[in-house]
């Protein structure tokens, strides 16, 4: 989109939400709950961690499909269904089909390098270390790593076009004419059997095949995101709401704490509500921050406005790169905090400046910050015309 018709509220809400992708991944390094699991997982680990990472895990996803759901309704009104998928293809399906080898070739790279230098491996860099050392091998792609959210956006995107040739969009029409609170109410009741089937907190459904939770849960907020650009008096309506949704939003994540620790509960009841809990603090706290970004990243704003345009390049490298930085942390005794800020700050500013430098001016930077698919579209308008 060119500047006159780009919306900066919402251009800045996926900004924050991309670049709060670099903190979560640098802090599941030093997550109790993830030591086993993730490969820069350090010996530093706080219980602090896993309260402020898996809150912010809860809605910055959800935040992510919302927002493109709402900017695929902006396309499709503005330019059609063939401008959407357009626009899809040459900004979603090109970059992934693109970084998606770069970035596990360099994620194996580094891994087997860390594998074989790290002298205080994580948990999984030994099983990794005893599997080769067996004759085993490291596979290039597994699964659509961090990139997933580009697929399920493409995943959507056809599914937008089944339900607009059939004509299903009135469902999302009589939602929206209901009261914010029924609304507010109504969303983490929905969300629960998708977070049933997928456990809390949920793992990212990075597999080549979509799943049937994240197709519900995901859905769910593309679909919503759809619902309030059609129909923009809802965020009005829902703007009364804004310190309630917060606060329930931090009362709902405080509730489901004791439940926390990645075992289910004994009780089925239990379950149900730490499922119910997150569903709704997940929903809260996402229109929370819907409300938030149009009260006060609304104005256009140089540095924010390159920001917005940094934070796709961002969300495509940062994962390589801070596991470059983190595996080379690994052996290095400084506290936790210390290397946590550490890795955040050069990962953002290695991904920031190279933007700036490499990026900004060429072809690849008008295609991740859409001006050059404003171009083409424009020179299809003219020669339609």
């Amino acid at each position: 989109m060119n500047s006159a018709h780009r919306l900066p509220a919402m251009d800045n809400l996926r900004a924050l939400a991309m670049l709060g992708g670099v903190f979560f991944h640098a802090a599941l390094a030093h997550s109790p709950l993830m030591h086993r699991l993730w490969p820069t997982a350090d010996a530093g680990q706080s219980a602090i961690v896993d309260m402020l990472a898996w809150f912010l895990h809860g809605f910055r996803m959800p935040v992510f499909f919302l927002v493109a759901g709402y900017f695929s309704a902006h396309l499709l009104a503005r330019h059609g269904m063939s401008g959407l998928f357009r626009q899809r293809g040459a900004r979603v399906l090109l970059p992934l089909l693109v970084f998606l080898p770069l970035a596990s070739l360099a994620m194996q790279e580094l891994t087997l390098l860390a594998v074989a230098n790290s002298a205080q491996p994580s948990p999984i860099l030994l099983w990794v270390r005893e599997h080769l050392n067996g004759g085993g091998a490291l596979p290039l792609f597994n699964g659509w790593m961090h990139l997933w959210f580009l697929f399920y956006l493409l995943v959507f995107t056809l599914c937008a076009w089944i339900v607009v040739t059939l004509g299903l969009t009135r469902i999302g029409d009589r939602l929206a004419t209901m009261s914010p609170a029924a609304l507010a109410l109504l969303i983490p009741i929905m969300l629960t059997p998708a977070l049933a089937a997928a456990g809390v907190p949920w793992p990212a459904p990075a597999g080549f095949l979509p799943t049937l939770w994240a197709m519900v849960y995901f859905g769910t907020y593309f679909a919503l995101g759809a619902c309030l650009f059609r129909h923009a008096d809802l965020i009005e309506r829902l703007r009364s709401a804004t310190s309630l949704l917060l606060a329930g939003g931090l009362l709902a994540y405080a509730l489901s704490m004791p439940w926390r620790g990645g075992s289910v509960p004994e009780s089925a009841l239990a379950h149900g509500a730490l499922l119910l809990l997150e569903a709704a603090s997940g929903c809260w706290m996402t229109l929370w921050c819907l409300l938030a970004a149009n009260h006060w990243l609304g104005a256009r704003r140089r540095v924010l406005r390159w920001l917005a345009d940094a934070s796709y390049w961002t969300y495509l490298i940062h994962l390589p790169v801070l596991f470059g930085i983190q595996y080379r942390l690994m052996d290095v005794a400084l506290p936790w905090p210390t290397k946590w800020l550490l890795a955040t700050t050069l990962t953002l500013g290695f991904c920031l400046v190279s933007y700036q430098w490499l990026v900004r001016d060429t072809a690849l930077g008008r295609l991740l910050d859409g001006r050059l698919f404003v171009t083409r579209t424009r020179a299809l308008q003219e020669g339609a015309a």
